[in-house]
């Protein structure tokens, strides 16, 4: 696959404010293993490789688990993450299929047992935004930069 066009040389700006708020949510109190979590998971419901690798190599960096960050996509059957966790899954599951799922009561819910108000719009923003990356590299075409390994016949 060959990038559309580098969108951080094209729209500097644009990708400073939305930088910007990636800033701002690092701050935000919400812990970095959760952060990167939910970007990963975002990202793979999105079916983005440029942000899948990127945050997977981040979590790792952060001291995420290789098995945690396997078995991300089947959560629910997988006893490694925290109620905590899971509700910020869910929620970002919910509104990163918006338009199917409408953020349900149920999952709110349940999100607000382990959030605050403040954290409940950090969390929301921190999936916003992803979501927002995710576009941007799935239709320019941002290409991963992990390198193909040759396996060869045992």
């Amino acid at each position: 696959m060959k990038p559309r066009m580098n969108f951080y040389q094209a729209a500097p700006e644009s990708i400073k404010a939305l930088t910007a708020v990636e800033t701002q949510i690092q701050s935000s109190g919400l812990e970095q293993s959760l952060i990167e979590l939910v970007r990963t998971r975002a990202s793979q419901i999105n079916g983005c490789a440029f942000c899948i690798n990127m945050h997977t190599q981040d979590a790792r960096k952060h001291g995420e688990t290789e098995q945690r960050l396997y078995l991300l996509n089947a959560w629910r059957e997988a006893p490694l993450y925290t109620d905590r966790e899971r509700a910020a899954l869910a929620w970002t599951e919910a509104v990163t299929l918006i338009t199917e799922t409408h953020a349900p009561d149920d999952v709110y819910e349940e999100l607000r047992k382990h959030f605050s108000e403040a954290e409940t719009v950090n969390l929301t923003i921190l999936i916003g935004t992803i979501n927002a990356w995710n576009r941007l590299a799935i239709s320019l075409r941002a290409v991963p930069s992990a390198k193909a390994k040759t396996v060869t016949a045992a």
